[in-house]
């Protein structure tokens, strides 16, 4: 089973279902109430294990009940915690999310512990790292500390995937590790300066991150599918027509089952293909790691 190496956030998600997303200064009563575990990295990592993966989490999360029970739940999927680290200062990781009835969202994260995993604790896991098949990280924990971590893959020929997620601006070294990035519209114009709006313009800018560095680009557009460049040609990878319920976490989805596609040896649109209809059933369903799918659950297109 090829091993998948997930770097990254972990968070208690607080989620409040309404018929939409308040203005600033504005309540609105009703609405459904779950807290789910989330965090970018912990999501990908949770969806690339229900995909068949062989994962391993690489973590940080404070001395308290969120991070125990996240650490006992990446248990129960499978996944290898022997990388969690616990924070004796700050809390755990918590996302507050507001979802609409139409199924987008906004999300406030206070960091914690997610924010204090440091390079040296990323040293302790550079075996691990120099003997998996596919490195995932995220942007959610310091970035000197995913510097660290795609170094020490690319070192050893590891492929590295970077969601840039939340964007910020990344270092051309870091670039230089690269396999793939993939960001959707917003972190596309924020990395690049285009605006992301078509086949055209995801082409350009997926064009325009090969030029700082990185190998290939995959530029993620919801609805619209998703755009592949190669470093050499474009392709245009259609989203399945599905009922958006709540779109939380559906590219973390997406890139966990761009990573195990990856690992299983497709090829880099069938790789898209394949995440694009694990992100279609997530979609459908309320949650960030609960809307996760299993191999079976996914359309017949994507297995």
């Amino acid at each position: 089973m090829k091993r998948i190496v997930v770097i990254g956030s972990t968070n208690t998600d607080m989620v409040v279902k309404a018929t939409r997303i308040p203005a600033p200064g504005e309540t609105i009563l009703g609405g459904r109430f779950m807290m789910n575990p989330g965090g970018k990295g912990a999501n990908q990592a949770v969806a690339a294990a229900r995909l068949g993966g062989h994962v391993t989490f690489v973590a940080k999360v404070g001395n308290d009940l969120f991070g125990r029970e996240a650490k006992s739940l990446f248990g129960k999927e499978g996944i290898c915690t022997d990388f969690i680290f616990t924070d004796s200062q700050e809390p755990s990781g918590v996302a507050l999310i507001m979802v609409g009835e139409n199924g987008e969202n906004c999300i406030s994260v206070a960091s914690g512990a997610n924010g204090t995993l440091t390079p040296e604790e990323i040293g302790q896991a550079q075996a691990y790292i120099e003997q998996a098949d596919l490195v995932l990280m995220q942007l959610e924990t310091p970035l000197d500390t995913v510097c660290r971590a795609a170094e020490i893959a690319a070192a050893q020929g590891i492929p590295v995937i970077l969601n840039p997620a939340p964007a910020q601006t990344i270092p051309d070294d870091l670039y230089g590790c690269l396999d793939v990035i993939t960001p959707n519209q917003s972190e596309a114009e924020w990395l690049t300066g285009i605006k992301v709006t078509d086949a055209q313009s995801a082409e350009a800018a997926a064009k325009a991150l090969c030029g700082k560095g990185a190998r290939r680009a995959v530029v993620t557009m919801g609805a619209q599918g998703a755009h592949v460049y190669d470093g050499s040609e474009g392709v245009r990878v259609e989203a399945l027509k599905v009922e958006a319920v709540d779109t939380t976490a559906a590219g973390d989805v997406f890139n966990g089952a761009l990573a195990v596609a990856l690992t299983e040896g497709l090829d880099l649109v069938e790789a898209v293909s394949f995440a694009s209809g694990a992100a279609a059933v997530s979609v459908t369903r309320l949650g960030a790691q609960a809307s996760a799918p299993y191999r079976a659950e996914l359309p017949a297109r994507a297995r």
